[in-house]
């Protein structure tokens, strides 16, 4: 198994780590990692390995390897001189966008708030989110909406994460907003992130600490893409 540090602390930028596989396609897996991969509607991160000899290898993205929820594979660029298994080696992710999408990743769990309706899917970008919502008809004030959305920004509840046990997320059920994908279970427990008092849901992913972090958001367009399927786009201001 793999230790995820990002879900401890998702603002740590920089750990040493051992090299503990190295796939026969280059991917690098590590005892520990920072690096978010690709899950839940949010892209895996991008940044550096350095080795012991100051040797940098670009990492383009992490995943989890065949559906290995455990593990995260760090995929590099073509040509990537890859480390030994056992190597010490130096992680740095891409700051900048992780943050951005831990942004908007926060911004999409309020957006489920004020559109209270079951989520069919999303994405997270680094400017643009979006939820799919089972949704009959959209609301007509919007605006009220945005203005609804911005004031929880605005009132910087906080962001935290508890755990509960496969079997007591199993019983809360009514917790789970998101209707094909599924939490992340299979590991004895689940993490649940808490913002305020306003929202409780089951999530893997990396979050600001504190709302007002994530900055003034738009609405979008919204979508048909089914008869009660509706796509909800959210940008940054």
């Amino acid at each position: 198994m793999t230790q995820f540090l990002f879900r401890d602390d998702a603002y740590l930028q920089s750990t040493t780590a051992q090299v503990i596989e190295v796939t026969t396609d280059g991917g690098i897996i590590l005892d520990k990692t920072i690096f978010y991969a690709t899950s839940g509607g949010q892209p895996g991160d991008s940044g550096r390995i350095v080795r012991g000899d100051g040797t940098v290898i670009a990492i383009a993205t992490a995943t989890h390897p065949d559906g290995d929820k455990a593990r995260i594979v760090h995929l590099t660029g073509s040509g990537a001189n890859a480390p030994a298994s056992g190597e010490m080696v130096t992680l740095n992710i891409d700051w900048e966008r992780r943050y951005r999408l831990m942004r908007m990743h926060t911004a999409l769990h309020l957006l489920s708030v004020i559109f209270p309706f079951p989520v069919t899917g999303g994405s997270i970008g680094e400017d643009k989110g979006r939820l799919d919502f089972d949704m009959p008809e959209v609301p007509e004030d919007l605006g009220a909406l945005e203005n609804q959305l911005n004031a929880m920004i605005d009132a910087d509840h906080p962001v935290t994460s508890e755990w509960i046990t496969d079997a007591e997320m199993e019983a809360k059920a009514e917790l789970v907003k998101t209707m094909k994908v599924k939490p992340p279970m299979g590991q004895g427990k689940v993490r649940l992130v808490r913002i305020g008092d306003i929202d409780l849901q089951p999530c893997g992913g990396t979050h600001v600490a504190g709302t007002a972090e994530i900055g003034r958001v738009v609405l979008g367009k919204i979508e048909k893409k089914g008869k009660q399927n509706r796509r909800v786009n959210l940008l940054f201001a």
